[in-house]
């Protein structure tokens, strides 16, 4: 796993050992995202569906001892077969920036996939803040270790599923 930054921008790549359509198809079903999880707050889906373009909202179930239980609404931001598929994270029932100036922080989530080798691919996740608000931004900048940390082990997860589908 290899990790990049910049001003509130975090990146992990590593190499699956799997072809980019497959990966992507696991990253396309939120069903699937507790499973891959390196932070460990996911709860699953509220609603069961694929992405199938950037016009979906994935409506999380999450938990993290902070905030106690609540959701998220990550609208879909980025999504072309193969390459990138991405989300804006979105405070929403139970979270505490639900409403009021915090209810968009302008935060995004991606997975870039490239191939790499004939039955592989090299899968990047980033965490781009740059966008948010700053007290938002520096949370990122600061727990940059952390997040690399979660993002290796979700990229893990994500190789051992894509080894098991």
């Amino acid at each position: 796993m290899t990790s990049t930054t910049g001003e509130a921008v975090v990146a992990v790549s590593g190499h699956i050992n799997a072809p980019a359509q497959d990966i992507f198809r696991i990253l396309a079903d939120p069903g699937l995202h507790p499973d891959l999880d390196g932070c460990g707050i996911l709860r699953g889906g509220i609603f069961e569906f694929v992405v199938s373009d950037v016009a979906g909202v994935l409506v999380m179930r999450m938990h993290y001892e902070t905030f106690g239980s609540y959701e998220m609404n990550n609208h879909v931001v980025a999504y072309e077969p193969v390459r990138p598929i991405g989300w804006e994270p979105r405070p929403g029932r139970g979270h505490p920036d639900a409403t009021g100036p915090r209810a968009a922080w302008g935060n995004r989530w991606v997975f870039n996939l490239l191939p790499d080798g004939p039955t592989g691919s090299m899968a990047t996740e980033i965490v781009d803040g740059s966008p948010m608000p700053v007290d938002k931004r520096a949370a990122v900048d600061s727990g940059r270790v952390w997040w690399q940390t979660q993002m290796a082990s979700t990229l893990e997860c994500l190789a051992e599923w894509s080894v098991v589908r």
